[in-house]
């Protein structure tokens, strides 16, 4: 097996690592490490919730001895500055590691590019980019907020085959099926923040939260802020959502009594100040679930970076609610999207697909 077939199997072992930590991190990513020696891993590890070590420190403390003169694949570039944790990239360094194979850089200011000089100082081998889009997938808002001081925005819509999402009276229970709804409670739990708008709170009443997800133990997920769009105060105490409300944002006018219970309340007046606010409290992924008007104007303002589209083999009716109001005139004006992938989930589907940049 050539070097880099080598470097690429391994990596794949450390992203594994990361994979394990994608729902306890928040807000640092999810990293992944392996140090391997002679052909085998002799240690591995993945990010602790917050306040925690970091993986490489993981993967160092099991090698113990046998880092020396090993090579350690990490997803992440090594951290070069002190915060709750020592920086790793000095870390790795002591611990005679001799060569380093990174995924990604990380653009975050106290990093971006740091910890790999740390490294090449020491005369440590550095290998770049080698997983790079895998490792991108998994730490998606972390790596956009660094980069542009915005969160990465998802967009869930669960539709019809005749793009409805719900009837005229609002009643949407259910359009997709078990798996699909249960596939949504991955993207839950990988955001910081689950975008509403009073619509939805005052038709379905939903919690919004994160309430089973296969093989993983709940009480190890950081559950989501719950963000609702209520500009005319319409917001009940009674809404099921407020039985946490600790964890419970509203945008609309202030009122005394959710600040009596806890609640966050934000005066702003528009999604980009709305989502710049958020990246300043480390909140990196959204997921947006509303409805037809909330989910336009995030499409129209161009704040989408993926569209997760659930589609149920049924059709509702020219009477039911549609996924989508804005109205065209011409073809140029038309939102178009491209197809990263189609995953069949029971009878529906789930398309993930990114706006392009420019309409035709």
């Amino acid at each position: 097996m050539s070097e880099l077939n080598q470097d690429h199997f391994w990596m794949l072992q450390a992203l594994a690592e990361a994979e394990k930590a994608i729902y306890r991190t928040r807000p640092n990513p999810a990293v992944g490490c392996v140090i391997v020696k002679d052909g085998a891993i002799v240690g591995r590890g993945a990010t602790a919730p917050v306040g925690g070590s970091h993986a490489e420190v993981f993967a160092m403390h099991e090698a113990g001895e046998q880092a020396q003169g090993a090579t350690a694949y990490v997803t992440l570039e090594p951290c070069a500055h002190y915060g709750r944790t020592p920086p790793c990239a000095k870390g790795l360094v002591e611990a005679g590691i001799t060569r380093v194979v990174i995924a990604c850089a990380d653009p975050n200011p106290l990093v971006a590019g740091k910890g790999i000089e740390i490294l090449k100082q020491a005369g440590i081998e550095v290998v770049t980019d080698v997983c790079t889009a895998q490792a991108e997938v998994q730490n998606k808002g972390f790596l956009k907020a660094m980069a542009t001081d915005m969160p990465y925005v998802r967009l869930k819509i669960a539709s019809s085959l005749d793009g409805r999402t719900a009837m005229a009276s609002g009643e949407s229970k259910w359009i997709t099926g078990n798996l699909a709804r249960q596939d949504v409670q991955h993207w839950r739990a990988i955001s910081g923040a689950v975008i509403t708008g009073i619509e939805t709170i005052l038709v379905d009443d939903p919690l919004l939260n994160v309430r089973q997800l296969e093989g993983v133990d709940l009480a190890t997920v950081i559950q989501p802020k719950r963000i609702i769009l209520d500009r005319q105060g319409r917001l009940p105490l009674t809404a099921k959502i407020l039985q946490t409300p600790d964890t419970v944002i509203v945008m609309g006018p202030f009122r005394s009594e959710l600040e009596q219970i806890g609640v966050v309340q934000l005066e702003i007046q528009s999604l980009p100040e709305l989502l710049q606010t958020l990246k300043k409290i480390q909140i990196y992924d959204v997921l947006v679930e509303a409805g037809a008007t909330l989910s336009t104007a995030f499409l129209q303002a161009k704040l989408v970076d993926e569209l997760i589209s659930y589609v149920a083999p049924t059709f509702l009716g020219a009477k039911a609610r549609t996924m989508f109001n804005a109205e065209f005139d011409r073809m140029a004006e038309q939102l178009r999207f491209k197809l990263l992938n189609v995953t069949q989930l029971g009878d529906d589907i789930r398309l993930k697909l990114i706006p392009l940049q420019e309409s035709v």
